[in-house]
């Protein structure tokens, strides 16, 4: 991946509040401020705030727009309702995910899709093709990733922070509003994107702001108690809450079936690899993602071998210290016949065999109650 060292809106105010910065996907980004772990407690426990900007922001438009979109998703658009989002797979013809994403509907002809930074090129390079070639008559596209803020409130308190500086535009408070909607809103006068959306696994709100208003709004949330946070904790809080990263548990060469992200495919009308998925669907596939949880503070990186008798059966893809959990945790692939729930595993951490179990996921999952 190259780096281009693009900057988000927020990247004054990041060196300001003393952030170490790392190159990801194309953008500089913090990926901590304080501590991972202070971070990581924040959100678990009241409210942390993320610069989320490097992920894009595509309108799509025009009387095809949702016929476009359910060629190119395995989600469907055309069943959406306005005003509700939905999470999806793009993928290639042979079933590969090219990149996952949220998306809304935002009018009868008009729809958001956001996808991840470092796919973003690649997304609307194929977007574009299939525009071009099939719904051209009917259906554009407009990045508005470079002219726009997106930031995620997330938290407990998420919604009792946002009630306070935050309401719908019909003045009502936008904790009112359910999982995966979106509502255009007021941020003291200022116009927001409010979607209750994120990639935590807690309670929260993604804004897509206006650029001038980035840092403004920023610095307000900062005010009410919101803790900055970076890439850091964001991928620790996505790991315990067991949600796929591209380029680790999902990439080209890996379907939805595989990854156990069937229930977002659907299983009729035809899309881009809907063949290969169904026949995956109802022959099974080869390996499988599972959790493992292993002793201590031991965390396995991406591409350590995963053994069974000394025999290597899979990989990890992802692995961390879950200082939620207080143990160590990681996502792979193996062979489908080890991947029993129980099953007892080992782990290559640079030369030391160290135990795993095969346990359910998530490995952490929020309380319901509201948080509003």
């Amino acid at each position: 991946m190259t780096h281009l060292d693009l900057r988000t809106s927020l990247h004054q105010t990041h060196l300001d509040l003393g952030a170490r910065m790392v190159p990801f996907g194309g953008w500089d980004m913090p990926v901590q401020y304080s501590s991972i772990l202070a971070e990581v407690k924040a959100v678990r426990s009241a409210t942390g705030i993320f610069d989320v900007s490097h992920m894009g922001r595509l309108f799509i438009r025009g009387p095809q727009a949702a016929e476009f979109l359910d060629w190119v998703l395995t989600g469907s658009a055309s069943t959406l309702g306005v005003g509700r989002a939905r999470y999806c797979m793009i993928c290639n013809d042979s079933g590969g995910v090219i990149d996952d994403t949220i998306f809304y509907r935002l009018s009868d002809e008009r729809f958001l899709v956001i996808p991840n930074a470092g796919n973003r090129n690649e997304v609307v390079r194929w977007f574009q093709g299939w525009i071009d070639q099939r719904f051209s008559v009917g259906c554009t596209m407009h990045d508005q990733t470079m002219t726009s803020g997106l930031i995620a409130v997330q938290g407990p308190g998420a919604a009792r922070l946002l009630d306070r500086v935050c309401t719908d535009n019909d003045d009502k408070p936008v904790s009112n509003q359910r999982m995966f909607t979106w509502i255009g809103g007021k941020f003291q006068e200022r116009d927001v994107f409010v979607a209750r959306t994120g990639y935590t696994g807690e309670d929260g709100f993604e804004l897509v702001v206006n650029s001038e208003d980035a840092s403004f709004i920023w610095n307000e949330l900062q005010e009410q108690g919101a803790l900055p946070c970076g890439l850091g904790a964001r991928d620790v809080l996505r790991l315990e809450a067991a949600l796929p990263l591209h380029g680790h548990e999902i990439d080209a060469s890996t379907t939805p079936i595989e990854a156990g992200l069937g229930r977002f495919v659907r299983s009729e009308g035809e899309y881009v690899g809907a063949q290969v998925l169904q026949r995956q669907r109802e022959q099974g596939v080869e390996r499988k993602l599972v959790g493992l949880k292993l002793p201590g503070r031991s965390a396995p990186r991406a591409e350590y071998p995963i053994l069974y008798e000394g025999q290597q059966v899979g990989n990890i893809t992802s692995g961390s210290y879950s200082p939620t959990l207080d143990t160590s945790i990681a996502m792979g692939y193996v062979l489908v016949r080890y991947a029993s729930l129980g099953q007892l595993l080992k782990v290559d951490i640079r030369g030391r065999i160290t135990e795993a179990e095969v346990v359910k996921l998530p490995f952490y999952t929020r309380s319901r109650k509201s948080s509003s």
